[in-house]
């Protein structure tokens, strides 16, 4: 194995945005070392097409990490277990808080930077808004034991006396782009709206049941995978000042104008049906989210403008066109 300086490693890298990032890093010219769990079934296989410098198993990379990272530029932490309704306390844990610790200590040690995925899921029900300068961290209250496990790690992050030599951690708020297939219930609503036009010509969101918010009124903001990989990578190169920053556009959508914009994009008459939310999911249900980006844009002096859903969405639709001609 040929490992020399452009060199970097990405843990959850036969995941969604860990492939896209992985593709995206080659282009810029960089090798890859993917970390993943790799013998996943077929739906699983798309990093089959991903010419990875090397392949290594998430628990082999967790027994020896400074083995893999002595190796790279700087690792970037996008594995975990990313199903909201999983209650599994101990795996969560497990997974995405004693994983990224041993991670964090171990580009430590190595002297690389590292980018970490945190997610927006630790805001809760929005109770104390979305700002990312941590005032109110000890407050927050996460609606699913996955949204806790990752503030948990941002709690642990900010009580360090040791860092990388920079970091960040990321908020991702409401991710979707080409890739997902695999996620199942957890794939965007883009995804699932996608296939439930194609299959019954009609998508289905939730009703509401909170004044006032109408059906779907319910808002999100969703932001483009090619725009996360941009960040992420803007990161590295650029690495300004460490810490955990959201990750979202900045401006909140309605569920509604995603649908719109999924049948605009297929020319088709728009037509929603509005059904019941479960029981179980009513109590944890978030209403609103957006982004505060201020302190990202500031900081970073990111160059970019982030995609409007709609030209996302136009993006998205137009690749999976493609793989039903294919």
């Amino acid at each position: 194995m040929d490992i020399q300086k452009k060199t970097v490693a990405i843990t959850g890298a036969a995941g969604f945005i860990g492939g896209a990032l992985s593709r995206y890093a080659l282009q810029a010219g960089y090798q890859v070392i993917g970390v993943d769990n790799f013998e996943r079934g077929p739906e699983h296989q798309a990093w089959k097409s991903i010419d990875f410098l090397a392949r290594v198993n998430r628990d082999d990379f967790e027994k020896q990490p400074d083995f893999w990272l002595s190796k790279a530029d700087a690792v970037f932490h996008l594995g975990a277990r990313t199903d909201t309704y999983c209650l599994d306390t101990d795996l969560l844990n497990r997974l995405n808080l004693n994983y990224s610790k041993t991670l964090w200590n171990a580009a430590i040690r190595c002297g690389i930077p590292l980018m970490y995925a945190s997610s927006a899921a630790v805001y809760g029900d929005g109770e104390w808004g979305y700002s990312d300068t941590n005032q109110h961290l000890a407050k927050l209250q996460p609606l699913n034991p996955y949204g806790q496990s990752k503030l948990d790690f941002d709690r642990w992050v900010t009580e360090q006396k040791e860092a990388p030599s920079n970091w960040f951690g990321y908020r991702f708020f409401n991710v979707y782009g080409y890739g997902e297939h695999h996620k199942g219930n957890m794939a965007s609503v883009v995804w699932h709206g996608y296939h439930q036009i194609q299959e019954r010509g009609k998508i289905r969101l939730f009703r509401s049941y909170r004044e006032p918010y109408a059906d779907g009124e319910q808002e999100r903001d969703f932001i483009s995978v090619n725009d996360v990989v941009r960040v992420l990578w803007y990161s590295f190169q650029q690495r300004f000042a460490s810490g955990i920053y959201n990750l979202g556009t900045g401006q909140a959508r309605p569920f509604l104008a995603l649908a719109q914009g999924l049948f605009q994009s297929l020319n088709r008459q728009t037509n929603v049906e509005f059904i019941e939310m479960p029981m179980a999911l009513r109590a944890r249900y978030q209403y609103h989210t957006q982004a505060d980006m201020s302190r990202f844009l500031e900081a970073s002096s990111f160059p970019f403008a982030f995609q409007s859903l709609e030209d996302g969405i136009a993006a998205y639709v137009e690749r999976l066109n493609m793989d039903k001609i294919s």
